[in-house]
């Protein structure tokens, strides 16, 4: 056989494999499986009539009493009880895929795919030169190829359903913000606040891919923040080791918040970690500290929107609390997993905040029924 003929015959994998070295970055990140407290235990089924998505916008009296997924136009609407508070926006998206296997050598063929048709100018961090997860110039490198693994969006990959999905649910958000910036809220109103009733709906799924939808945006300074102090995950889940953070900063006021940012080479993206564990955290995010940093953070960045991934509210307390301080929360809800009375009681703890959306997560397509984004190929 020749030369020409072995390649010719090269897989799709062995040819991603020519441009990223997949083994040498995940024996030198060795980074551990994510737990399911922030991650759907459940994965998105390969096939495509079985893959979940946005279907329409909904009210939430429309959240099924049980368990069972049924169709936005199948499900019989309820009134609202005199003590429910109405909310704004229902959006249908595509659940997080499982994570590899821990020591897993190679990527998927989906993900490899998805990395190779990132065009080589937008594929920084999916290549890298060292064996730094910070670049010299202070800036870190997300992984990409986790993302991709993870069923994630993959900044500079090719526009697919999941971040169509993400298009419509953030701008309904930016548009929720503008109104609440006209009103008595101020620049609280460029807050947001991600989370869920119980664990393993995908807040944190949600929260990572609203926060790279939001940063694509022009105008927009994106700073994710991981307010889940009991179970943090944001940095692990972009390839990267936790450092200074949120807590640390609330227990000490000599520190300068803005200096504990770090700056992705996500293009508009910055993350804040949850700092070191304490018993006290609920206290020290009800403290007057949190509403100061929150406020410096804005004041650093007028194009700065904060996004905070928090607790399951039915599990932990710091959502509650911090619901009290920021302009939206969007409460990730599972579809073939959440109750309406669940909903209906997360709703109630976190109504220190007056703008709730509901984002119905892992929705199943009826077999035979169109994609939302296969426009895209």
């Amino acid at each position: 056989m020749t030369n020409a003929d072995k390649k010719q015959e090269e897989s799709l994998i062995e040819r991603a494999a020519r441009v990223y070295d997949f083994g040498a970055h995940l024996r030198q990140r060795q980074a551990p499986v994510q737990p399911a407290s922030s991650i759907p235990a459940e994965g998105v089924p390969t096939e495509a009539q079985d893959q979940p998505g946005v279907d329409s916008l909904e009210q939430p009296d429309s959240v099924p009493a049980d368990e069972q997924t049924t169709a936005p136009h199948d499900r019989s609407t309820q009134d609202n009880p005199e003590d429910a508070r109405p909310l704004d926006l229902t959006f249908d998206l595509l659940s997080a895929a499982p994570p590899a296997p821990e020591g897993a050598e190679t990527l998927s063929r989906e993900a490899a795919a998805t990395l190779m048709a990132i065009p080589p100018e937008l594929r920084a961090g999916a290549e890298p030169e060292d064996d730094f997860e910070i670049l010299l110039d202070g800036i870190a490198r997300i992984d990409r190829a986790m993302l991709a693994e993870k069923g994630m969006l993959v900044p500079g990959a090719p526009i697919g359903a999941l971040a169509e999905e993400f298009r419509l649910v953030k701008r309904q958000l930016l548009l929720g913000a503008r109104a609440l910036a006209a009103g008595s809220l101020g620049e609280r109103s460029r807050t947001l606040l991600v989370g869920s009733a119980k664990p393993g709906e995908g807040k944190t799924f949600c929260a990572i891919n609203l926060a790279i939808s939001l940063a694509a945006e022009r105008d927009i300074e994106v700073l994710l923040v991981d307010g889940d102090f009991a179970k943090p995950n944001i940095m692990a889940t972009l390839g990267l080791d936790d450092s200074t953070g949120l807590l640390d900063i609330l227990a000490d006021r000599t520190l300068d918040p803005e200096e504990f940012v770090v700056r992705t080479d996500v293009p508009q993206l910055s993350l804040l970690p949850a700092g070191k564990r304490t018993h006290s955290d609920t206290e020290l995010l009800a403290s007057a500290r949190t509403g100061e940093i929150i406020d410096q953070l804005l004041a650093s960045d007028p194009r700065r929107i904060i996004v905070f991934d928090t607790p399951p509210a039915l599990a932990a307390s710091p959502a509650s609390v911090l619901a009290l301080l920021v302009g939206q929360v969007m409460l990730v809800v599972r579809a073939d997993r959440t109750t309406e009375a669940e909903v209906r009681e997360a709703v109630n703890i976190l109504d220190g905040c007056e703008q709730i959306s509901l984002v119905l997560n892992s929705r199943s397509y009826e077999p035979g029924g169109g994609r939302f984004g296969s426009y895209y190929g």
